[in-house]
């Protein structure tokens, strides 16, 4: 059986341009197998981040990777999950709820740090260095 497919956050992209040790050998190897998977959102958050200097390596990361767009049917669920966790006196940002809802609705697991932005069991696969 294969492993679910892997929504990579912003989060690990931007250590993965920065070269942290931790980061390198699992994006390496998605990026090879074009298992490399990104939310436009996620896209934003590390053009947001960007410094001079670090375009070309932006831009050839990006390019290596599928890109994963928001709908309605991710939106509401998005908003679903906001709710839910919300009730439970969690707050979630809109990105990670849509990044959540993203990787939910289309069966994959995110590749984070931020084991608060991700609260559901099973969702994330947590690299923390």
């Amino acid at each position: 059986m294969t492993s679910p497919p892997v929504l990579i956050d912003s989060d690990v992209a931007i250590d993965f341009l920065k070269g942290e040790e931790y980061s390198l050998p699992v994006l390496s190897q998605l990026l090879r197998a074009r298992r490399a998977w990104i939310s436009v959102l996620s896209i934003y958050e590390v053009y947001a981040g960007m410094r001079p200097g670090e375009e070309k390596a932006t831009e050839a990361f990006v390019r290596c990777c599928r890109i994963l767009f928001v709908d309605q049917e991710i939106a509401r669920r998005a908003a679903g999950r906001y709710q839910r966790f919300r009730r439970r006196g969690i707050t979630l940002t809109t990105v990670d709820c849509l990044l959540g809802a993203t990787a939910l609705h289309l069966r994959m697991r995110i590749l984070s740090r931020n084991t608060k932005h991700y609260p559901e069991p099973g969702l994330l696969v947590n690299l923390a260095p």
